[in-house]
């Protein structure tokens, strides 16, 4: 399996899926996302599928077999998931974990796969009689596993007495920057709304020269965070439109073009003018799942199509189907760098231009955010900043 194919696959799923939950579920409101945490998910239910419901997630998922979304998710766990603080890198934790009716086993297959793949604890408990402690307890997991960032993944009723299985990620970043910013240099400045208005917010600056380059109609800032021993490297990017209000034209192109980070990435530091970024801080929650069957990803929902027939050891194997995705994200950005978490859940129920010396880098209206590790190009948060004061 070609690692880097796949990765650049996953972008493009990831891209596509930011720019409708943008545009859709968060278009008046900030927004931070992990597409990583949902690709994992996606990839666990197709797992434990089979016939028409089987292929629609692996063409999804850009995927040729299940084969090779395990091998990418396990390389994943492996090589960009694990802990870099350590070493003086970030901090970094990914947990998945599935909850399963006492009435019901996992088939030894699928079993096998959660466990050894995705190192998922399994856990079996009583949703018939106890819908509600269970949904408590994924709650709490979620919590623990987050830091304490993310606190409720799955909303009051998502979980009822027809729940047979439960599967959940959370996904947990804590980095410093490589050069932190003089936080007694971070000054109030007007920050543009899309509505016309403005209001002002606090903006941290540097004269150091940054990772900054100029394409048409928008600008792209990289800030790289302290890097561990090991090779990885992550960095935020800042894509910033032209125009005050260029967001949505920027999302569409963004999740519309192939392989768009491919070219659209500073390589290079070069010497900033006026140099602003505001402070912020963002939690968001969506019900994924309304943005997937948009895209087109209809048959793991429906119980048609072979379902989720190779999950459970049991003839109601073909009569499960997942009836929501849940996730709940939460980003800090601020002088000494960024803290990020995210934990998604699914529960499944019974039926470049040439620049000019010095250029300026001024965030002073809505962009779009992510944070990448570099050297295998996965994309683990993406987001927009509307209004960096709307925590």
């Amino acid at each position: 399996m070609d690692v880097r194919e796949s990765i650049s696959n996953q972008t493009d799923v990831a891209l596509s899926l930011t720019k409708h939950v943008a545009l859709t579920e968060a278009k008046d409101s900030n927004l931070v996302f992990s597409p990583s945490s949902i690709h994992v998910l996606l990839s666990l239910i197709s797992a434990g599928s089979k016939g028409p419901t089987l292929d629609q997630l692996l063409s999804f998922l850009k995927s040729k077999s299940n084969d090779q979304l395990n091998a990418f998710a396990s390389e994943l766990v492996a090589v960009v998931f694990a802990d870099g603080s350590p070493s003086g890198g970030p901090r970094l934790s990914v947990a998945n974990g599935v909850w399963i009716d006492e009435s019901l086993s996992l088939k030894n297959t699928f079993k096998q796969v959660v466990d050894n793949v995705y190192k998922a604890a399994s856990n079996q408990v009583d949703f018939q009689t106890k819908a509600a402690e269970v949904s408590r307890e994924v709650n709490m997991w979620a919590e623990k596993e987050t830091n304490g960032l993310v606190k409720e993944v799955l909303p009051p009723g998502s979980v009822d007495n027809s729940t047979r299985l439960i599967f959940a990620n959370a996904l947990y970043f804590k980095g410093a920057w490589n050069e932190t910013f003089d936080s007694s240099k971070t000054k109030d400045y007007d920050f543009h709304l899309l509505n016309g208005g403005s209001i002002k917010v606090p903006f941290m600056t540097s004269k150091k020269n940054q990772f900054v380059s100029a394409f048409d109609g928008f600008k792209v800032l990289g800030l790289p965070y302290k890097q561990g021993e090991d090779k990885r490297r992550f960095s935020m990017y800042f894509f910033l439109p032209d125009a005050k209000d260029g967001l949505p034209t920027l999302l569409e192109k963004m999740g519309s073009e192939s392989k768009f980070l491919d070219h659209h990435l500073p390589s290079q530091r070069v010497e900033v003018g006026d140099f602003r970024i505001p402070r912020f801080k963002i939690s968001f929650g969506s019900e994924v799942s309304k943005v997937l069957k948009g895209l087109g990803l209809v048959l793991p929902f429906s119980g048609e199509g072979g379902g989720l027939a190779e999950m459970v050891d049991s003839p109601v194997g073909k009569n499960l189907y997942v009836s929501s995705i849940f996730q709940k994200s939460f980003i800090e950005v601020n002088e000494e760098g960024t803290e990020a978490a995210a934990a998604s859940a699914a529960t499944v129920v019974l039926r470049s231009i040439v620049l000019s010396d010095k250029i300026d880098f001024v965030a002073d209206h809505p962009f779009v955010f992510m944070i990448r590790e570099d050297m295998t190009g996965l994309v683990m948060f993406t987001g927009h900043v509307l209004n960096p004061l709307a925590g």
